[in-house]
């Protein structure tokens, strides 16, 4: 991960636009210097997070960091309404929402797939998180590039955005008795998919519209988040090859 450490490094990152995934700061950490970074990068649009010097000295790799250090992003992410404004009527709309993936690798992968299955976007969260960072540049094969990413402070808010703007939510979740399959996905659609560990958020599953379940047999009953992204991205690739939206 390309760390970037110091008040003046990443002063100078922000002052000249260049991508930036987050900014960390340690906490405890005050004073008119601090303010101004939190500012700057406000009005850039970039997350800032305040956590423990440990967790600081962990993400840096040193100690020496003046207590702020912040992570290089691939590439910018572009605002929810950029995404919802690209849906028109050759396009009903597809949006891929992520709950919390950490790991930058299945990131990537989904990337890939949302953008071979003609998704419009990605929603990711700015918090518990992957961010947009080389590993994901490189696990998508290019499709970075490609296909826009949009971070948001509360998914669940832009969840609700997205239903106000028409969308139709259809989370993930292996507990789901509707078969994937069973789902009408040929309309504006937002899919939903859980962590790597945990999956869903209580609330996150509360605001989908509905859920489905990838059937599966045998005795591992979850299959890989960026699997499983594939599988249901294909399913609405086939319905709406087949026929026009309602």
């Amino acid at each position: 991960m390309n760390w970037m450490t110091g008040f003046r490094a990443v002063e100078e990152a922000l002052t000249a636009n260049r991508p930036l995934d987050r900014i960390v700061i340690a906490r405890g950490r005050h004073g008119e210097r601090v303010e101004s970074i939190v500012r700057l990068a406000k009005s850039h649009g970039v997350p800032v997070r305040f956590e423990d010097r440990q967790q600081v000295d962990r993400l840096a790799g040193t100690r020496e960091h003046q207590g702020i250090a912040a992570l290089a992003a691939a590439k910018p992410a572009v605002e929810l309404e950029d995404l919802l404004g690209a849906r028109d009527s050759a396009s009903p709309g597809l949006l891929v929402l992520l709950d919390s993936i950490e790991d930058p690798r299945n990131l990537g992968a989904i990337v890939r797939t949302a953008l071979a299955a003609g998704a419009q976007g990605v929603v990711i969260p700015e918090r518990r998180a992957a961010g947009l960072t080389d590993t994901v540049e490189r696990a998508s094969a290019g499709a970075l590039e490609h296909l826009p990413v949009a971070r948001v402070k509360n998914l669940v808010r832009a969840m609700e955005e997205m239903k106000e703007a028409g969308y139709w939510l259809v989370g993930l979740d292996e507990r789901a008795q509707k078969s994937y399959t069973n789902a009408d996905l040929r309309g504006p659609v937002g899919i939903v998919f859980g962590s790597e560990g945990e999956g869903l958020h209580e609330l996150t599953r509360k605001r989908c519209d509905f859920l489905v379940s990838i059937p599966t047999t045998g005795p591992v009953r979850s299959l890989n988040v960026s699997v499983a992204a594939g599988i249901v991205l294909f399913e609405a690739v086939r319905q709406r090859s087949n026929s026009k939206p309602r």
